[in-house]
């Protein structure tokens, strides 16, 4: 972690000096005032704000830097781009063999995304939800979750009997239960503990 203390007229001023010196912006930093200056007579002989700056390592290039060391490691190599949206933080990987990455029914995706999660959110400010996806996986995953919810909750219908899915991480479970919220013969809820946890549609 990089940090500068500076002093300006103002605290402004000195955080200003302190960000050109660390050649950043004031949304990367976290910002200490040590002394918020005090103006003289006649603007004279007054003490100058006095702030300490520091630059710790930006979240997002810890991550990219981590899934970069990762996806090496099996063997791929994978285009990551970034993108941002207020709290979150999304990651979309391409390129060959990116099979290996998604896993079976995506596990290998997910495990990627929780160990995400950690990094990103480990001794930070701000906290970011995580997305990682690949080629499209999530989208195309989104869709079979929410044809098996349904045609489960046909089954739990006709044979009067509740029905229990397979164990799935909570972002799948809730695309379970937002798919099925509005069905009037049918509820849901999710039992069991992680990583065991699973939805149950009930008649």
């Amino acid at each position: 972690m990089r940090q500068v203390t500076a002093s300006g007229q103002t605290v402004e001023e000195a955080v200003q000096s302190a960000l050109k010196q660390l050649n950043t912006s004031e949304d990367q930093v976290k910002i200490d005032i040590i002394d918020e200056g005090k103006k003289g007579f006649l603007g004279l002989f007054g003490s100058k704000a006095v702030v300490k700056v520091s630059l710790a390592e930006n979240q997002l290039q810890r991550a990219t830097k981590y899934l970069t060391n990762i996806t090496d490691q099996l063997g791929v190599a994978a285009q990551i781009d970034v993108k941002v949206n207020d709290n979150e933080m999304i990651f979309e990987l391409s390129g060959e063999k990116i099979a290996i990455l998604i896993g079976k029914r995506g596990q290998t995706l997910n495990a990627l995304q929780y160990l995400l999660h950690l990094v990103v959110n480990r001794k930070s400010d701000k906290y970011y939800t995580v997305i990682v996806d690949a080629e499209g996986y999530r989208a195309r995953r989104q869709g079979t979750l929410e044809n098996l919810a349904n045609r489960l909750a046909d089954k739990a219908i006709s044979t009067k009997r509740e029905v229990s899915l397979e164990p799935m991480p909570s972002f799948e479970r809730k695309i379970i239960h937002t798919t099925l919220q509005d069905h009037n013969e049918i509820s849901t809820y999710s039992h069991g503990v992680e990583p065991n946890r699973h939805v149950v549609i009930k008649p």
